[in-house]
């Protein structure tokens, strides 16, 4: 997903430095593991960086040079040249306790996505791709489940025929050649922190069989990357024991809606069920 907007996030900037690289697997787990650690990231040296990657210190020498710097020592002056925007915001929220500054960092990663959607292009797109898939199969896998239960359970509402995917297992890809059996010619993704191995064997699985894969993930330099046709990007919150996701959920809402825009009688179907519901007493007002 291209750059959509100026941003001064940790994150916005690091992967606004990445793009237009074309990076090796390796360099795309370094990327991915700054983007997780995007505040912390200007202050690593080159041994402690690759430890977070886990990948050898001369790899990230070889990052640096890809990106244009002379080695690691020049990249990492050059984030701290940018990063003083956060060391002021460090110390106004130093009072905070560690449950505010999940918050807090949750609320950036809202801005960022924000940022990111004033081009609506993509989202438009990958709508687009979805409203036409009969069936869709959406796939979330672990953590990821939720993401794709909310969106398939709010999807049935407007899209003909919804197929959720959250159990993995051996069967996982006889669903799949179900669905392509039955027309379909797109499959959505949830990919979040820590990413199954079996995520990335389905999604390329889903590709040989003929499918389009878009992917809700927290970077655009997830693994999953490289098994997406197209990836949509929302960071994670890192700041409590597990990982946080308003903003892949919001961005799932948002993609939900670029759908229905896309589907002609989504509207119709709506008010069909909301007509069903007060008929039966569904819900209690």
């Amino acid at each position: 997903m291209s750059d959509m907007g100026v941003t001064d996030t940790p994150a916005a900037r690091l992967q606004a430095l990445f793009e237009g690289h074309r990076l090796t697997p390796t360099q795309r787990r370094i990327a991915h593991s700054m983007v997780r650690r995007a505040a912390d990231v200007p202050f690593l040296s080159s041994v402690e960086l690759a430890e977070l990657a886990g990948v050898s210190q001369p790899s990230v020498t070889r990052f640096a040079v890809a990106l244009g710097f002379d080695g690691y020592p020049a990249l990492r002056r050059h984030l701290r040249e940018v990063a003083p925007a956060e060391q002021q915001q460090a110390a106004d929220s130093a009072s905070y306790n560690e449950y505010q500054q999940a918050v807090e960092a949750e609320i950036a990663n809202l801005r960022h996505l924000a940022e990111m959607l004033a081009d609506p292009r993509p989202v438009q797109r990958a709508g687009r791709v979805l409203a036409a898939s009969r069936p869709l199969p959406v796939l979330g896998l672990r953590a990821a489940a939720s993401q794709a239960y909310g969106f398939a359970y709010f999807a049935a509402k407007v899209h003909p025929d919804v197929r959720l995917l959250h159990e993995g297992g051996t069967m996982i890809h006889d669903r799949i050649d179900a669905a392509v059996r039955a027309g379909a010619s797109a499959l959505l993704c949830f990919a979040l922190p820590r990413h199954p191995r079996e995520v990335l064997d389905t999604l390329g699985y889903a590709k040989e069989a003929g499918l389009s894969v878009v992917t809700v993930a927290d970077s655009a330099f997830a693994p999953v990357a490289k098994v997406s046709d197209l990836l949509l990007p929302a960071a994670v919150g890192t700041g409590l024991a597990f990982d946080t996701a308003c903003a892949p959920m919001l961005l799932g809402r948002v993609l939900l809606e670029a759908m229905a825009d896309e589907l002609p009688d989504a509207q119709a179907r709506l008010e069909e069920f909301d007509a069903k519901a007060a008929a039966r007493g569904l819900f209690v007002e």
